[in-house]
This record gives C-alpha cells, sequence and structure tokens, in this order.
C-alpha cells in the first residue's frame, strides 16, 4: 500500500488478532452515527449534511506523520490528534470553504467544535482562515506527509455528502449556540463509532461510498442497541386518575410556539411531580422535547424519584431508556434491576449496558433522572461539557425542588443553564413550593418572561399564560399548621415524651448533625426508644434507617403509635413521610414550610379524627425574635444549630412566623416567603446588622465566583469552553468534606462495614463503597485519623481503583466503635465528633 494512500493511516492500534482500521474507514463509521443521531433534530437538509461532513472528519489529524508513529512506534505527540484535526481544517480552508459556504468565522467555530471532541477545545493560536501563524505552520510540520492525503479526504468525503452547506446557518449568536452542541454530537457518535462489537475493523481498500453504505448499516443497529435511537411519544392522557387542580392546569394550559419555560408553584404534597409529568408529556406531543432529564437537589431525592418515574414514564414514551445519573448510581438496586433490553410491543422503561457504562452516558438516555449537578456540569468549562449539553439539548429539563437551589452560587449556574437550554431549543418545567419573586423573575428572564404577579399557587408559562385560579381541591385537608414557640431543648425534648407517650408518631428536625445526636441522647435518657437520621451515617446504615422509618411513618407506614424520629434536614425532600407531631429548630421560612409539609401530610389515608392529637401544630424551638441583645441571639437556644443559615433569615422568619401564628397553605404562603425573602422584608435589629452585612457580602462572593466560572455562552466553545486544568470548578459551594471508609475487623483482617455480598459482589466494591460516609474536613483534619500506611490498611487500599484510594480515608472501627481519639461511629449514631483529652 502507497504509504500516502489514504488507506495508509492507522484509526488507531490493532487488538491482538485484528488487522488495523484505518482512520478514513473509522471517520465513516462515525460520520453515519451521526447522520442518525442528528436526523431527529430537525435541520435544514443543506446543513444538516454539513454539520455530519464536519464530524466524519473529525479525526483527520490522525492522517499525519506524528500519529502514525505514536501508533506503531510509541512517539510521543507533541500535538494531540484533535489539535492536529483543526490545523489540517485551516490549512484546508480554500476546499472546504468551496464547498460549505459560510463566512469565516462561521466555519472557524465549527471546525473548532469538531475538534474538540474529547471533551475540551484547542488553546493553539491558529490566526484566521487563510493566514499562517506561526503555531499553524507547527503543527502542521506534525502533520508532515499527510498534509496532501487529508485534502483527498475532505474532497472524497464532500463528494459523498455532496449537498452540504452552511448557507442556512444565520451568522452570530445561531453559530455561536451551535458551536456549543456539536463538539456533544461529534462526541456521541464517536463513542459509538468506536466500538468494535458494531463496527468491527476492515482490511483493503474499499470504495468509499460503498463503505459507507455498509457503515450506514451498522450505525442504526448500534445506536438502536446503545439506546439512542429514541421513543416514540405515546398518544393520550397521562394518567387515569382524577386530577388535583394543578394537574388539571397543566393538561390544559396553552404551549406558545418554540421552547418553553413553565414554573409550578405548589404547597407541598399538591401533587407537582405528576403535574409536571402530564406538562412535559403535551411538550413531548407538541414537539418541545424528545426525551426527559428530572434533576433533583440531592442523590437521596433522585433515588426517591427514580421510583416514581420508572412507574410513569412508559406512559409518556413507549418502552423509553431510562438512566440514573449521580455518582452512586451503580449502588441504586432499582436502577441495577432495570431490564437491558425492553421486548418489543412493551411500554416498560429500560436500559442498556451502553448506557449504564458511564454517568456521562446517562444524559444520552430517553429519559434520566439524576442530581442537578449533572446537569450543571453543562455550563462550567470542565472536560466533556459539552456532551452534557449535548445529552440534555433534547430532553425536557424538569428541575424539582427549585426553592433548594436559591443560593447564589447554584442560582446563577442554573440560570445559566436554562439560558443554554433555550439556545440549543429545549424546554423546562421548574417544581417548586416556596420560591422568592426575586428569584422567580430571574428564572423566568432566561426565557424572556417578565415576572407575572404574587398568587399562588401558581402555573407560569414564560410568554405565554399564567394560571392563578384553581379549583378547589375536593381531598381532605389538614388545614392551618398552628405554630408554637418552644424556648429551650429540653422543653422540646419533654413535648416529644408527651406526645409519643398519647400514641402520636413525632419528629423533631434539627438543623445540625451534633444537635441531632444531643437531642436523640435526650430523649433515651428520658426512656424513649427515639430513632436517628442524619447525613453522617454510613451508606448501607442510612439506607437500612430509612427503610425502616418508612416502614413505620411512611405514606403506608405501620405501627405508628408512639415512634419518635430526631432528623436534620435530610428528610426535608427525600423522604415521603407523616408524622402527628413536629418539633422543628428554627430555620429560614422555606424550609419550615418544608418540614411543616411532613406534618399531617396524608390526610385521605389518616384523617383528623384518627389522629392521637387535635389539630396539626409545628413546635419551634427559637428564641425570642423580640429580644436580640446581641448577635448571638441564637447560640444559646440552638446551639452548633444556629451557624447552618444566615441568621438574619432565621430572625426574619421567626418575626414573620410568630407574629402570624399559623402556616395557612396554599394561600399564606407567599406572604410568609416574601416578608423574608421580599423587597419589604423588615430590618433586622442593629445587633443583627454586622452578620447580615458579612453574609450579604459571602452572597455578592458566591455570584461573582459563579459569572467567573461559568461559560460565557456568548463567546463561544473555542473562547470559553475550556477552564484552566489545575482549577476546580464546584456545582455548588459549601464546607469541604471529606471521605472516610469505615471497615470492621474479622479476625485477622479487615472487612467493609456494610454486609458483603459475595454471590453478587465478590470484589467487595459495592460494600466498600456502602461503607462510606462524609463528614467536615476542617474537623476531620484536627484528628489523628488511621495510618494509611499500615499494613492491614495498605494490604485493602492497594487493591482499590486509584481514584477511590486516592479520595477515601480507610477507618477501622473498634468494638466499641472508637476511630481514632476524638471519633467513633455506631450504627445508631453515626459519625460522633467527641470531646478530646
Amino acid at each position: 500500500m502507497d504509504d500516502n494512500s489514504m488507506f495508509a493511516w492507522p484509526g488507531k492500534s490493532a487488538a491482538e488478532g485484528q488487522v488495523p482500521h484505518p482512520a478514513v474507514l473509522h471517520m465513516l463509521d462515525v460520520g453515519a452515527v451521526a447522520e442518525r443521531l442528528i436526523a431527529p433534530f430537525g435541520f435544514e437538509p443543506a446543513l444538516r449534511d454539513a454539520l455530519v461532513l464536519l464530524v466524519a472528519l473529525h479525526d483527520l489529524g490522525k492522517i499525519s506523520d506524528s500519529f502514525r508513529a505514536m501508533i506503531e512506534n510509541g512517539s510521543r505527540q507533541t500535538y494531540r490528534h484533535w489539535e492536529l484535526s483543526e490545523a489540517l481544517f485551516f490549512a484546508h480552508d480554500a476546499l472546504l470553504g468551496a464547498k460549505l459556504g459560510g463566512d469565516d468565522l462561521q466555519r472557524a467555530a465549527l471546525y473548532a467544535a469538531v475538534a474538540g471532541h474529547h471533551g475540551q477545545p484547542s488553546d493553539l493560536v491558529l490566526g484566521d482562515l487563510g493566514g499562517s501563524s506561526r503555531d499553524l505552520r507547527k503543527v502542521l510540520r506534525q502533520v508532515g506527509s499527510g498534509l496532501e492525503p487529508a485534502g483527498e479526504v475532505i474532497a472524497a468525503f464532500s463528494a459523498l455528502w455532496s449537498g452540504a452547506s452552511l448557507q442556512s446557518l444565520a451568522p452570530g449568536a445561531a453559530t455561536t449556540a451551535l458551536s456549543w452542541w456539536v463538539p456533544g454530537l461529534c462526541a456521541t457518535a464517536d463513542w459509538v463509532g468506536s466500538n468494535t462489537t458494531w463496527f468491527p475493523p476492515r482490511a483493503g481498500q474499499p470504495r468509499l461510498a460503498d463503505y459507507l453504505a455498509e457503515a450506514r448499516a451498522a450505525a442504526g443497529r448500534a445506536v438502536a442497541e446503545a439506546g439512542l435511537a429514541g421513543s416514540p411519544v405515546q398518544p393520550g392522557a397521562t394518567f387515569d386518575f382524577a386530577l388535583r387542580p394543578m394537574q388539571a392546569a397543566c393538561a390544559l394550559v396553552a404551549l406558545p410556539d418554540g421552547p418553553v419555560l413553565a414554573v409550578i408553584e405548589d404547597e407541598t404534597g399538591a401533587g407537582k411531580t405528576e403535574a409536571a409529568l402530564i406538562l412535559a408529556h403535551r411538550m413531548a406531543q407538541a414537539g418541545k422535547g424528545r426525551g426527559l432529564y428530572f434533576a433533583l437537589p440531592t442523590m437521596a431525592t433522585a433515588d426517591a424519584m427514580f421510583g416514581r418515574a420508572s412507574e410513569a414514564v412508559g406512559r409518556i414514551f413507549a418502552a423509553p431508556r431510562l438512566t440514573l445519573a449521580h455518582g452512586r448510581a451503580a449502588l441504586s438496586v432499582p436502577f441495577r434491576d432495570l431490564p437491558t433490553g425492553g421486548a418489543p410491543g412493551e411500554d416498560a422503561p429500560s436500559c442498556t449496558d451502553w448506557l449504564k457504562q458511564s454517568r456521562r452516558r446517562a444524559l444520552l438516555a430517553d429519559v434520566g433522572v439524576g442530581t442537578v449537578d449533572q446537569a450543571l456540569l453543562s455550563v462550567l468549562p470542565v472536560k466533556h461539557q459539552t456532551l452534557r449539553h449535548f445529552g440534555l439539548s433534547s430532553k425536557i429539563l424538569i428541575v424539582d425542588e427549585v426553592h433548594e437551589m436559591g443560593e447564589p452560587y447554584i442560582g446563577k449556574e442554573l440560570e445559566r443553564l436554562l439560558q443554554m437550554h433555550r439556545a440549543a431549543g429545549g424546554s423546562a418545567i421548574l417544581l417548586t413550593a416556596t420560591l422568592p419573586l426575586d428569584l422567580r423573575a430571574r428564572l423566568l428572564a432566561t426565557y424572556g418572561e417578565a415576572n407575572p404577579g404574587p398568587a399562588y399557587p401558581a402555573l407560569t408559562v414564560a410568554g405565554g399564560a399564567s394560571v392563578t385560579g384553581f379549583a378547589a381541591d375536593t381531598r381532605p385537608v389538614k388545614g392551618p399548621v398552628q405554630v408554637d414557640r418552644i424556648d429551650s431543648a429540653e422543653a422540646a425534648a419533654d413535648l416529644m415524651v408527651a406526645q409519643a407517650a398519647q400514641g402520636a408518631a413525632c419528629v423533631w428536625v434539627r438543623n445540625g448533625v451534633d444537635d441531632a445526636i444531643a437531642a436523640v441522647g435526650m430523649l433515651r435518657e428520658r426512656g424513649v426508644a427515639a430513632r436517628l437520621l442524619h447525613a453522617r451515617f454510613a451508606l448501607n446504615d442510612r439506607k437500612r434507617i430509612e427503610a425502616e422509618v418508612l416502614a413505620r411513618v411512611g405514606k403506608d407506614g405501620v405501627d405508628r403509635a408512639g415512634f419518635v424520629l430526631v432528623a436534620t434536614q435530610v428528610l426535608e425532600a427525600s423522604l415521603d413521610l407523616d408524622f402527628d407531631v413536629m418539633v422543628s429548630d428554627i430555620a429560614p421560612i422555606a424550609a419550615l414550610i418544608q418540614r411543616a409539609g411532613r406534618l399531617w401530610r396524608h390526610m385521605d389515608r389518616r384523617p383528623a379524627a384518627t389522629r392521637p392529637v387535635p389539630a396539626p401544630v409545628l413546635h419551634v424551638l427559637s428564641p425570642d425574635p423580640a429580644k436580640v441583645t446581641d448577635d448571638r441571639w441564637l447560640q444559646g437556644t440552638l446551639g452548633s444549630g444556629a451557624w447552618v443559615y444566615s441568621v438574619a433569615d432565621v430572625w426574619r422568619s421567626a418575626r414573620v412566623l410568630f407574629a402570624a401564628g399559623r402556616i395557612e397553605a396554599p394561600q399564606g404562603l407567599r406572604a410568609l416567603i416574601e416578608a423574608v425573602h421580599g423587597a419589604g422584608a423588615e430590618d433586622v435589629p442593629e445587633a443583627l446588622v454586622r452578620a447580615e452585612m458579612e453574609a450579604l457580602g459571602k452572597a455578592a462572593g458566591a455570584r461573582t465566583l459563579a459569572l467567573h466560572n461559568l461559560v460565557d455562552l456568548s463567546a463561544g466553545y473555542r473562547d470559553a469552553g475550556r477552564g484552566a486544568d489545575d482549577v476546580a470548578y464546584p456545582t455548588r459551594l459549601g464546607e469541604e468534606t471529606r471521605v472516610l471508609v469505615l471497615a470492621r475487623r474479622v479476625g485477622a483482617a479487615l472487612h467493609p462495614w456494610a454486609p458483603p455480598d459475595p454471590a453478587n459482589d465478590p470484589g467487595w466494591s459495592d460494600a466498600w463503597a456502602f461503607s462510606e460516609v462524609a463528614a467536615s474536613r476542617r474537623k476531620l483534619d484536627r484528628l489523628p485519623l488511621p495510618d494509611q500506611s499500615s499494613p492491614e490498611i495498605a494490604a485493602i487500599t492497594r487493591l482499590w481503583p486509584e481514584w477511590r484510594s486516592a479520595g477515601t480515608i480507610l477507618c477501622p472501627v473498634a468494638e466499641d466503635g472508637t476511630i481514632c481519639e476524638g471519633l467513633r461511629y455506631g450504627t445508631d449514631c453515626g459519625l460522633v465528633f467527641t470531646p478530646r483529652a
């Protein structure tokens, strides 16, 4: 074979016993997959073919002396092949420009988008198209004798997609938006097209047109088996039960043309999730999305939503591919048990092995459920940011518990996410019970809509109708929740004991883990076998406790009488619980409303006459907001929980709530929220002004950091898609944590804290993951944690993958619970920091 023939350039190293697959054939494989992936997006045919042609040319840089030398003898490349691809686009722009048209800026933006398919754009200075910068000349020297064959490939591929043209692509914003989308399309096509099961290596020099026909047939099979072929939208109604008021509004509200943003605001327990599914189904039927992504604030809420979604999405799409997207998705039994291939004619959701292999791939499925963090990574300059953006672009984005995302940093991220989603033609639905008007206005503005007014409940469609008049809900309701103040933890504990003795299911929600542990101690000293739930349990213990709590006080709970739970904020959103009596530490009004939503929750199953107490009361542990003498107003009553929230927000919440004397849902919620967060909020007492100014300064700093970290959409992918390699780009701010992996001694060996399953987990990988617990890095760094170089620990960690051994600390737990001086662990109390001698 001629060394400069277009078939002489390898696409990758050949596996043992296989022939090399030429780069030119691999590029046709990827182009054929791209044709399948782009088809549903509705591009004008000439523009569609232009994008497919460029994606097919993505690995043009493999037609280079330096890449061939790397493959054949391991030589180091100065420039990576995808950087060479962009340089070759520049070098052959006259040929590509004559074929594609468009202006220089458009072609340069798309060249960078295609070349940057490995997760980030090039940072080479290549100059203007038609020019010859120093970097371009240096890079082309690495191409060497591949320069002319690369031009031959461009000419040959241009003939295969003869109708390709950029003529219909508007310059400016449309091209810039496309520059963010194309890298994800290219990466996905390359991912599938590189799979040798679907595209085995091919020897010889076939006619390119003939090979492309074969690749197109293989691409159809590959895209379907990967789980990327899409799922038809189901006709008809989403649910067959009698709709509640907000759900009925979502079934009827008019949908404007183009991308749509809808905001659903209603009280806790009003059926907002089902309302969103009804609206999403109608959006899908109207062609505003071909899939869904549920974005939740935590992994626990995502796990809970996954169970609900798996039952409902088959009514929206026929046999959809469903995934769970967060860092511990592999530990979810419902996700692992999901069938890996739907049977013909079945509407039940399934998944594929290909989609399960990476949480980045999870966003490519028809329906994804995961944390909002997975979506927010699409607007941060991190590697594979554009892959996430591409995956989301075909989805109706459903963001639940939006009030949980009002913190300044994550709030700015959410605004940018919505802006980017809209620019790609995506629609979104936001769900909330307690959204301040200012935040609602900023989120609606991302789709060009002004704030529609203060009515509550409300269904707002940006650019369309606002529904604020709802029919009366005929379900049994709990009515107003009375609010009573308690001024000491001892009084709170006494109340819990007395109410439990009357047969009430009771809960005390504390702001801090250490305070929750202390409260359980107080209750147990009083003879009450209180349970404890917080975030500092090993994962297996937390899941076990959650299951026990749900069995007692969940929607279908039994044996409720006298049950007592002490919990932190973990129960605000993730668990569907129903208590007769609630005590809560004073907290911002949104948190208190969420907590009160777990009080007298399921009135259809447990009407007032069956409850052991006469009315729902939220007992709030709080100092008197009328008596503020210094900036330590909260500490004497709450202890460490006083530092969790802004003291100004807490004081205003106490002031407003105790003045109102009750929480009246839904009609009274807006007034409570705005009295704390609105423009007319009362000034804090002089003693708290300094603390409020410090909190406002931190909030301003968080917003500034977010604006610095977020990708600049208007700058395009080439200029704004790559962050500094040594900078972390978090999806949310907060106290830094460290992960401990707990172990127990069995004889002379260390075993995972979580019971292993030898049949299904012979390597104990899951057991070690279920043994993890996270805690404050600041607190842990002060302690003499176990030496990781000790023989018994090193014998375990040397077998771990690098990411686990580098990011965690293995901690043997003694029989009495001791980990080290100042730290112990117990199955009934979790991780406890103890006083050191």
